[in-house]
């Protein structure tokens, strides 16, 4: 049945009875006790709102006594929901605080139960032979013997890393590439920006010290 309740059949869920659908129990067909209880409850709280206006308004028409009513009721509802909403607040904020005593109080627990360590006498050590850092060698362009052709294509990133490298300390590199393969193999070789600045430097003349920043005429 409570397969049949929660998943075969539609239900219009305005009470907090899971089994309640339009105020009847879809178990048994009789009338929600819950909802019969809400009912009654509405009813009593119409009909004080009601005689409360009677007696503030006792020369009002029907719909003014009506519209006072029901405004009367929206004032109490909505007073009697910030009221249970603020008891929710202090329960949350009550199980919030016992939750975090209970965290702490096991923290503490737990701290007592750890063994201390023993502490062993000092003692004198010998010194520890110092490691020697031995630098790693900076890696260096894969090198292109005469007779072998270069391809892009066939490069591993390391070897493009690589060659990119050498590019960077030795501007020479960039300029032996494009004399055997071309600039435009340079430039997917080594990038754009680092052609562009071995070029600059070889026009300013910082590529060999023996070349002067001026030609002669």
């Amino acid at each position: 049945m409570r397969c049949l309740i929660g998943r075969g059949l539609p239900q219009l869920q305005l009470c907090a009875e899971l089994r309640c659908d339009e105020g009847t129990l879809l178990d048994s067909g009789r009338d929600c006790p819950r909802c019969e209880t809400r009912q009654a409850d509405r009813r009593a709280q119409r009909h004080a709102a009601a005689a409360a206006v009677d007696a503030a308004m006792p020369g009002a028409s029907e719909d003014e006594r009506r519209a006072a009513t029901d405004r009367q009721l929206h004032e109490r509802v909505t007073a009697q929901g910030w009221a249970r909403e603020h008891e929710w607040e202090q329960v949350r904020a009550q199980q919030a605080a016992a939750k975090a005593h209970r965290a702490e109080a096991a923290a503490a627990q737990s701290a007592d139960d750890v063994p201390a360590v023993p502490v062993a006498p000092d003692a004198m050590t010998a010194p520890r032979p110092t490691a020697v850092i031995v630098p790693a060698p900076e890696p260096e362009p894969a090198n292109v013997d005469d007779d072998q052709e270069l391809v892009l294509e066939d490069l591993t990133s390391d070897q493009v890393r690589d060659w990119r490298v050498g590019g960077l300390k030795d501007h020479q590199v960039v300029f032996d590439h494009i004399d055997r393969y071309g600039e435009t193999s340079a430039r997917r070789l080594f990038s754009n920006q680092l052609v562009n600045q071995a070029q600059h430097y070889a026009r300013l003349g910082h590529l060999d010290l023996g070349y002067t920043t001026w030609e002669q005429a």
